[in-house]
């Protein structure tokens, strides 16, 4: 008699529908990817609703390069489910677990000591996946991203930076880790309280100190000069009562030419992160083309240093800037990172729950059920970023700044190679921003058709 998958005891048959789920979702994604790259093959020429933003180099490039990061995410993706799929067919963890059992032994420790166990395992798990996927993050920062011009880094920094995120990961994850299990083993019927409350500390302490003192042992950090934009930066967040305690700069070109902006803190100790990149008096690439600028065409003959070229390669101006911040502030006048937060804590507090009724049980149902949530959760987050980010424009908009913001968002889809065509599904699944093309419809200079 041939066995069927309901002939089988329970634990199996949830086992084989959670991984059917995560293979439906990574060929659900699949075909998303496969409709957006179709647009990138077919549309080779700039759409003539956006032949007054975009010249022909610009777009053919930006195709190019999202042509290029869509066929990698594709072939990573595809390896990625593998690796999961062969490590639960073949009992990858049961084994990892082993081994991690073996080394608590060497060290003198017995099976009682779960949590010591859990740590190697942990460890053993980080390193894996470090080294695994070592090889997909060299050929996307040193072939794809080198290729098309916005690597900077050179494989010794590299290695020496990837060394030193796992130590710093594991610095931080292995004692989070040992007092949350330490807290579930002794927390009694109630365990999934006390266990939340703690993971809401650490989120809290690690968002008030990254940009301080973790993010600083990866890239430098400089506060902005006194100056006109730093004057006005001062003067907008004091219109909004934001408030800021203290503007960097930091020097994001040393390892790629994209560009970005962030504010961080809590209550009143609120600071904004400018990346050099996005600054076109502060950025690397910038400097270099008004240094060749300055070059007298003969050196035998004694002339006149040449004029800094009138438009930049990379970056915004201050009022453009301001623009961009204004959006940032945007976010937080409108209870935008507030609300992200409570979101992730209610979330948070859900699984920790589910967690509780479930554990001595069949812990595989909380995979079970957790899966499809989690792309559920996940889709909806997407949708409600995409309105926070309109939000968030209309609020600089109502500052006076729609059409510095206007030009912003083309400067910075240049200078990232954004492309501004989307497939409409792969756009409502994955885009976290809403498209350049309707962000500036919303801004209202470009007609609505």
């Amino acid at each position: 008699m041939v066995e069927t998958m309901f002939d089988l005891p329970v634990e199996k048959q949830i086992f084989y529908a959670v991984l059917g789920f995560s293979w439906t979702v990574y060929l659900w994604e699949a075909y998303l990817s496969y409709r957006q790259r179709r647009i990138y093959r077919s549309t080779t020429h700039v759409p003539q609703e956006l032949g007054n933003i975009m010249d022909s180099e610009t777009f053919e490039k930006s195709r190019l390069y999202q042509l290029d990061k869509s066929n990698f995410s594709f072939w990573s993706g595809l390896y990625s489910e593998t690796e999961g799929t062969l490590i639960l067919l073949l009992g990858g963890i049961p084994f990892l677990w082993a081994v991690a059992g073996t080394v608590t032994a060497r060290f003198g420790f017995g099976s009682e000591y779960e949590i010591t166990q859990s740590l190697i395992f942990l460890t053993l798990a980080t390193l894996f996946s470090a080294l695994t996927g070592l090889p997909w993050s060299l050929y996307n920062t040193f072939v794809i991203e080198e290729k098309h011009g916005f690597n900077q880094q050179t494989l010794g920094f590299f290695l020496k930076d990837a060394v030193k995120k796992f130590v710093v990961t594991q610095c931080i994850l292995l004692p989070v880790t040992s007092l949350l299990l330490y807290i579930i083993k002794i927390g009694g019927d109630y365990f999934f309280i006390y266990a939340w409350l703690f993971t809401l500390a650490v989120s809290l302490v690690l968002v008030t100190i990254y940009a301080d003192y973790i993010a600083p042992l990866f890239d430098k950090f400089t506060p902005l000069p006194e100056g006109e934009l730093k004057t006005d930066i001062e003067a907008m967040a004091k219109s909004i009562s934001f408030p800021l305690t203290k503007v960097y700069i930091v020097e994001g070109s040393k390892r790629s030419s994209h560009s970005n902006a962030y504010f961080y803190g809590f209550f009143k100790n609120k600071r904004i992160v400018l990346f050099d990149t996005l600054l076109e008096d502060y950025s690397p690439i910038n400097k270099t083309g008004d240094l060749q600028a300055e070059q007298p065409e003969n050196d035998d003959t004694p002339t006149e240093p040449k004029a800094k070229p009138k438009n930049k390669k990379q970056g915004c101006n201050n009022p453009e800037i301001l623009a961009v911040l204004g959006h940032e502030l945007g976010h937080w006048k409108l209870g935008h990172t507030v609300k992200n937060i409570v979101i992730s804590q209610m979330n948070s507090f859900l699984c920790f729950s589910l967690f509780a009724v479930l554990i001595g049980r069949l812990m595989i149902i909380f995979q079970f059920i957790f899966s499809p949530y989690n792309e559920l959760l996940s889709f909806c987050l997407t949708v409600l970023s995409r309105r926070f980010e309109f939000q968030a424009d209309a609020f600089a908009r109502s500052m006076g700044k729609a059409s510095e913001l206007y030009s912003a968002l083309i400067k910075l889809n240049k200078d990232n190679l954004g492309f501004p065509v989307a497939d409409w599904l792969f756009s409502m699944w994955h885009y976290s921003h809403p498209p350049l093309l309707e962000r500036l419809r919303a801004l209202g200079n470009i007609k609505q058709d």
